[in-house]
């Protein structure tokens, strides 16, 4: 195994680009340093990105969106009160990542870039429309995270490609988001069904709406049909028993050890009206 300390993202992209055989990005660690320990991925090229220039920063720009560096731990978001209370969802995705010494490593991009289907950062990143910032050997393209896994285990980015940066919108006003999971513990596993919501309010209405699952198919996926049973409603009882149906509906899961197909496909449901009351109660609370 060759190990590279790359200063710039230019250089780590001619790295990989000129890399045969494995190659894998070194940032939080805690994906690729298990996998290599166990011997499930020995990659022929480790390239150290840790110490390029800003990827340890959470910049907010001038039009009030968030930037937030490859390199930044779940720990440090968590701890970040501006973050935390414009995306909330987004931060308390990633808290539910791991022990509180993970916490301290893993990386927002770590764990999108690991494709797991059941990746807590990924669905409420979705829902809060977020981007990447990509850059290769052909230049640089901006992303949205939801065309980012392709399949478990598998990502869009093509030979040679990173992600440098990922990048949340303005917060609107009167808007919330919220992620919940269900495990079968109560911490540190792997979610049997997450789900994100994130929506915006013109008084008690609903008028914009966005709902992501996770686990339930082979990656985490949008659910319009779940945002639409959202939108125009007062979040009643009809609202909230058409998004479960629309969430359950959505789900392709398969059984395994955690969870039966059935199981999941009806805690897709009852998560998205529990996301759904806890995103809307921020909505109202930011309005107020």
């Amino acid at each position: 195994m060759r190990y590279h300390t790359a200063a710039s993202f230019e250089e780590a992209v001619a790295i990989a680009a000129a890399a045969e055989g494995v190659t894998r990005f070194l940032a939080g660690g805690t994906d690729v340093l298990v996998q290599l320990r166990s011997d499930v991925v020995t990659p022929d090229d480790l390239i150290d990105i840790k110490h390029i220039p800003g990827v340890s920063e959470i910049i907010r720009a001038d039009d009030g969106g968030w930037t937030i560096g490859i390199a930044v731990p779940g720990a440090v978001m968590g701890e970040h009160a501006d973050l935390c209370r414009d995306w909330p969802g987004v931060v308390e995705g990633m808290e539910l990542i791991g022990s509180t010494q993970v916490q301290g490593r893993a990386t927002l991009v770590g764990n999108l870039c690991n494709g797991s289907p059941a990746a807590d950062g990924v669905p409420a990143l979705m829902t809060a429309g977020a981007t990447v910032s990509v850059v290769g050997p052909n230049g640089s393209r901006t992303v949205a995270v939801q065309d980012i896994p392709t399949a478990p285990g598998r990502i869009s980015l093509s030979k040679g490609e990173m992600i440098t940066a990922v990048h949340l919108p303005a917060r609107a006003e009167h808007a919330g988001d919220a992620y919940l999971r269900f495990i079968p513990r109560t911490e540190m596993d792997i979610a049997v069904v997450g789900c994100a919501v994130n929506l915006r309010l013109d008084g008690d209405v609903i008028i914009e709406a966005s709902v992501a699952l996770g686990a339930v198919a082979p990656t985490a996926r949008l659910v319009p049909a779940a945002a639409e049973a959202l939108i125009g409603s007062t979040l009643d009882d009809a609202a909230l028993s058409a998004l479960a149906e629309a969430a359950s509906a959505a789900c392709s899961p398969i059984d395994d050890k955690r969870g039966t197909i059935a199981f999941r496909t009806r805690v897709a449901g009852v998560l998205a009206r529990r996301a759904a009351g806890i995103a809307y109660d921020r909505a109202k609370g930011a309005s107020a």
